[in-house]
């Protein structure tokens, strides 16, 4: 089921989580839940709408610790509960083509991409595999220096500590 990773193009974080795989799994897609995590705090989410479907809408807006939102929307492209959650940020819901990426400093908008969430459940807990795919050498540059893996680790950390919580 693992996608092969171009090490030109892509970026992979793997993690172990104390916390059962079902758990993750209502992490990655409740919004109530992923509203919690999803971004490296002192940031938040201020909105988030999740439309589990192949084509359905993964919308959220994130607000930067001055106040200023930055909206993203991406298209559901492979849901098997539990195991692989695909998404990508150059389609809208109903697989309708994304506008061209805006650019800016602090936004990730303008990095077109798409993610591959792989869970396998393990005895200790579950395996977290976060795979980014990008169309050019240059977009995955993008992703890393605005610190893709301190802000995805951040975030499943966040990810694991919530689910702690919501274990007890």
């Amino acid at each position: 089921m693992t996608t092969p990773v171009d090490t030109n193009l892509d970026l992979v974080l793997k993690r172990e989580l104390a916390v059962p795989v079902n758990l993750v799994w209502r992490g990655l897609t409740e919004p109530g839940l992923l509203k919690q995590w999803f971004v490296p705090k002192p940031w938040r989410i201020a909105d988030c709408r999740v439309d589990l479907r192949p084509g359905g809408e993964f919308y959220t807006v994130m607000e930067d610790p001055e106040g200023k939102e930055f909206p993203t929307t991406g298209c559901f492209l492979e849901i098997i509960k539990e195991k692989r959650l695909v998404w990508t940020s150059v389609l809208h819901g109903n697989y309708r083509p994304a506008p061209s990426p805006a650019t800016g400093n602090k936004e990730c908008a303008h990095i077109a991409m798409t993610a591959i969430i792989e869970l396998e459940a393990l005895s200790s807990g579950t395996r977290y595999t976060a795979h980014a795919m990008h169309n050019a050498p240059e977009q995955k540059k993008a992703h890393e220096d605005m610190g893709f893996h301190d802000g995805w680790g951040t975030t499943v950390t966040q990810l694991e500590e919530l689910l702690k919580q919501e274990e007890k």
